[in-house]
């Protein structure tokens, strides 16, 4: 569910938000990208698959970004329990992996974007704003359609 806050007098809808990534700085980087987006209100960050399961499943988060090298079970395992315990949840990978298989692969579990970790400055924002808004995202130098239509 949306959180509800109290801006300048109006109401304003917020998507509750868990960020999912193991390496500090770019979880750091995530974290003040999207506090700069009026949309996202973060909730937790996880560093561990384990952390990241048990969170999306106590939180019932709106939005997870999730990275898709975890130490242990990686994102696309993570993802797979995620599914299950908060299915309402809009997953968007943030990743360094760019094979078309792990693409197809992540989008066959329910995410709603692949963002490319090098990419994540332009792409982030993008990739939040067209999630919120009911469509997918995939990031430019990976043709996520002509990927996705190869299974």
């Amino acid at each position: 569910m949306r959180q509800r806050a109290i801006s300048a007098g109006t109401e304003v809808s917020q998507f509750r938000t868990l960020i999912v990534e193991d390496h500090e700085a770019f979880l750091q980087f995530v974290d003040s990208t999207l506090r700069q987006l009026q949309d996202v209100c973060i909730v937790d960050k996880a560093q561990t698959r384990l952390d990241a399961v048990k969170l999306a499943e106590a939180l019932q988060p709106d939005l997870i970004l999730l990275d898709i090298g975890l130490p242990g079970l990686n994102g696309i395992d993570a993802a797979y329990r995620i599914r299950k315990l908060a299915p309402d949840a809009r997953i968007i990978f943030v990743t360094q992996e760019g094979s078309a298989e792990i693409v197809r692969e992540a989008f066959s579990l329910g995410a709603w974007g692949y963002v490319i970790k090098s990419l994540s400055a332009q792409d982030l924002p993008a990739a939040v704003d067209a999630v919120l808004r009911g469509k997918t995202f995939v990031s430019n130098g990976l043709d996520g359609h002509a990927q996705l239509s190869e299974t």
